[in-house]
């Protein structure tokens, strides 16, 4: 099997509208979470949110653009500009041919079907605007991310909740590792934070009200964000052989399914996935050094992850660090994957950890090394991502130093 890098990373999410920044804020434990500011925000319970702020849709694409880019999307191509242009690629012939494009959402064009659920039922419009279906599927970002680039090869859309960008990315990777494809643009993107979408979260009863605090003993629920990450994983020997910058190697990776609960997280399912990313990329679990978790900030979820964590890696457990970013940037759902992927990057290219922030209180059921509020300084030689979704599906990749 062939080894795989990441030559290219770019994103746009409320900790900053590039990789640059968004690193520098990971590494100043900034917190972009604030003041939700949308229609109808005083009929919601839930007033905050991680929003991609400052960011004016016109200064990216034309008229014509947006009528058939929902935000998901325009988030998603900004980050796949950013991604590309630090790859230094360019899609024409064979290697178009060989190139594809797998990005991850959970609910796609989620503002335009607020936008348009008013029209026809608040506002008693009998019509829509032609291309609402395009704009609102969850493919689009997808296909005009392949329509960009010229990326003629395998494309499509991952669908499973909060795991959807590392189910993504790890399909992403397998097609590079087994010769499918050469070059994969992937990652994933998010824009739910409109009254209904947060309005649907809220019944969920699980999201906070004043702040995001995993692992702290006084949690109080997940805080939404919003935003794209979006990556190029090319074939190791291919990147080699034209002098490209190797941001990291993806390793390995594994998915699991708890098959228990539609919402209750497993220990045993993220247990599996972990223990499985380890194997498939053949990693003793001592080389591990960070693991930027799920973390969400729910009673349930934190404490859970932190036994899986313990199972998979025993005595070992107290040596590694974990963090989640959730705290600075929120959770974005389908997107989240691909943002947090940043900070194993960080981790395994620059040695820096990012922090969990807003951490007050030890929790004995969390008695790991969190890195409680301020980045570390440490060298990682691999690094972990967890996502756990809703529907019990895991998604867990590796990467390592190169």
């Amino acid at each position: 099997m062939r080894r795989v890098a990441i030559t290219g990373a770019g994103t746009i999410n409320p900790l900053g509208h590039s990789v640059p920044a968004t690193l520098e804020a990971m590494r100043e434990g900034r917190c972009g979470i604030g003041p939700l500011e949308i229609r109808d925000v005083d009929r919601l319970a839930v007033r905050i949110g991680g929003q991609v702020r400052d960011f004016a849709a016109e200064a990216h694409f034309n008229r014509q653009q947006l009528a058939l880019y929902d935000r998901f999307t325009q988030f998603t191509l900004i980050a796949a500009r950013e991604a590309i242009a630090q790859a230094g690629l360019d899609f024409a012939g064979e290697l178009a041919a060989r190139s594809g494009v797998v990005l991850g959402t959970a609910g796609g064009g989620v503002g335009t079907w607020d936008e348009n659920y008013r029209h026809v039922y608040e506002e008693g419009k009998n019509r829509v605007h032609p291309f609402v279906v395009p704009k609102l599927m969850n493919n689009a970002a997808a296909s005009h991310v392949a329509m960009e680039y010229n990326l003629k090869g395998p494309s499509f859309t991952v669908s499973t909740a909060c795991a959807s960008s590392n189910h993504a990315m790890a399909q992403a990777f397998q097609m590079v590792r087994l010769g499918m494809s050469r070059v994969m643009v992937t990652g994933g993107s998010e824009s739910m934070l409109c009254f209904g979408g947060v309005k649907a979260w809220e019944g969920l009863r699980v999201m906070s009200r004043d702040a995001c605090r995993p692992f702290s003993a006084n949690r109080n629920g997940m805080v939404q964000g919003e935003g794209a990450g979006v990556f190029v994983f090319e074939d190791m020997e291919h990147a080699q052989s034209r002098g490209a910058e190797i941001l990291a190697e993806v390793a390995g990776f594994a998915m699991s399914s708890d098959a228990a609960d539609i919402v209750m997280p497993s220990k045993q399912g993220a247990a599996r996935a972990m223990a499985g990313a380890l194997r498939d990329g053949g990693i003793d679990p001592a080389t591990v050094g960070y693991i930027n978790a799920h973390g969400t900030g729910t009673l349930a979820n934190d404490k859970t992850e932190c036994a899986a964590v313990a199972d998979v890696f025993g005595a070992h457990a107290d040596r590694l660090m974990i963090s989640s970013t959730k705290s600075m940037h929120g959770h974005l759902i389908g997107g989240t994957g691909a943002v947090e992927l940043l900070s194993c990057i960080m981790a395994v290219r620059d040695g820096v950890v990012a922090p969990t922030i807003g951490y007050e209180e030890p929790d004995p059921e969390c008695a790991l090394d969190v890195v409680p509020n301020a980045a570390r300084e440490a060298e990682i030689e691999v690094a972990l991502s967890n996502a756990f979704a809703f529907g019990g599906l895991n998604a867990v990749l590796a990467l390592r130093h190169i």
